[in-house]
């Protein structure tokens, strides 16, 4: 591509993708400064460490930390494991397939902080859970289930927000294999599962890798499903970063902030090799 191309590319993708880039950019360096002392809201602007060393030596923010791996990393698995089984069933039409394929991509039009309040309704104390299992006969009484402390409440909401986004994903790349593929491994003998290791994971691990990033980037950061639904013993570095924000530790709030991307953009790049392990055969 000549240079007078290349500046015409550049120029047309200048007014969208430069704008973005520039407001992402300036976010970034604004947290970045901030955490070394920069830009402080109130008082004297000078580059200092003390901001890094006084959060990194708090048990707080290590727990938040391994917490906040936690929910990411088991969010985006267990969302692309079941979104792949229903990706690979809805592959072919059947009758009623697509309205089963518009209702589990439904969560996708709820709003975090809804699905939040709507499980809580379901779980609460008295709420429908509850209320079913003792008309049953199963519970003799209401039984606590919200604000579970291994987060079983947050991993259920990410699963059922984020999995109709994988499957999303997942099902273009699952229909674009060839019938043929498939059913020459049928023919020489391959089972479902062998079919699915050898074909439709090598296949579609663009769209798995872009699946798990995505999903582990959005449960990573997440806010909304862990004030509403989170444990009361943790903290996930989003809740932890606001609080720090609300006491007016501003510099100390910025080094979680830089700490989160960080985290993101380690994670993501494990979640993509790891994708790419599965392409090797070497997780079988």
């Amino acid at each position: 591509m000549t240079a007078r191309k290349w500046l015409t590319v550049i120029l047309l993708l200048l007014p969208g993708l430069g704008l973005i880039l520039g407001l992402i950019g300036s976010v970034a360096w604004i947290a970045v400064a901030q955490s070394f002392g920069f830009h402080n809201i109130a008082g004297e602007s000078a580059f200092s460490t003390a901001f890094w060393t006084e959060v990194l030596d708090r048990k707080i923010f290590w727990r938040s930390v391994t917490y906040s791996l936690y929910i990411g990393t088991v969010s985006a698995f267990l969302s692309v494991a079941l979104a792949y089984p229903l990706a690979i069933w809805l592959r072919k039409p059947f009758p009623g397939s697509t309205m089963i394929g518009a209702l589990l991509k439904a969560p996708l039009q709820v709003q975090g902080l809804v699905a939040a309040f709507l499980f809580i309704n379901i779980i609460a104390y008295h709420g429908l859970l509850n209320q079913a299992m003792q008309a049953v006969g199963l519970w003799d009484g209401p039984r606590r289930l919200q604000n579970d402390p291994n987060a079983v409440g947050v991993l259920i909401l990410q699963v059922w927000k984020n999995m109709p986004f994988a499957l999303l994903i997942l099902g273009g790349a699952v229909q674009s294999i060839a019938d043929d593929v498939l059913d020459a491994a049928r023919d020489l003998g391959a089972g479902p599962w062998a079919r699915f290791r050898r074909i439709i994971a090598p296949l579609s691990v663009t769209a798995m890798q872009a699946a798990l990033v995505l999903i582990f980037i959005g449960a990573l950061s997440d806010f909304s499903f862990q004030a509403i639904a989170g444990p009361t013993n943790q903290q996930s570095m989003a809740q932890l970063m606001v609080s720090m924000k609300g006491r007016g530790d501003w510099n100390e709030a910025a080094v979680i902030g830089v700490s989160l991307m960080l985290l993101a953009l380690g994670g993501a790049v494990a979640m993509a090799a790891a994708a790419r392990m599965v392409l090797r055969g070497r997780l079988w």
